[in-house]
């Protein structure tokens, strides 16, 4: 199981633009074959700053959803709507309770 965790920061008039698109490709994203789970989550003090959580069965499920047009789209969309570069992070769990 592979988890991703992604950081993005968003110009602040851009905010509500990325919870658009969030909106209308979280069921895509959630449904894409080895997607286990689909999370957003904001920071609690910088009210534009996000991270996308998302397990994955297998690492090749991931890189299959980051070479397809649903991926492609989503993220053309979103990119231009930063004012940081985003950071990404895959991980393995070594504890869970």
């Amino acid at each position: 199981m592979i988890t991703r965790i992604v950081k993005m920061s968003f110009l602040p008039d851009k905010v509500e633009e990325f919870m658009g698109i969030f909106n209308s490709s979280k069921d895509l994203i959630a449904g894409f074959e080895g997607c286990e789970y689909l999370e957003l989550v904001r920071d609690k003090d910088n009210k534009n700053i996000f991270f996308t959580i998302s397990r994955w069965k297998e690492q090749t499920n991931l890189e299959k959803y980051r070479s397809s047009e649903l991926f492609q789209q989503t993220w053309s969309k979103t990119k231009v709507l930063f004012n940081n570069k985003p950071q990404a992070w895959s991980t393995t769990s070594l504890f869970k309770s």
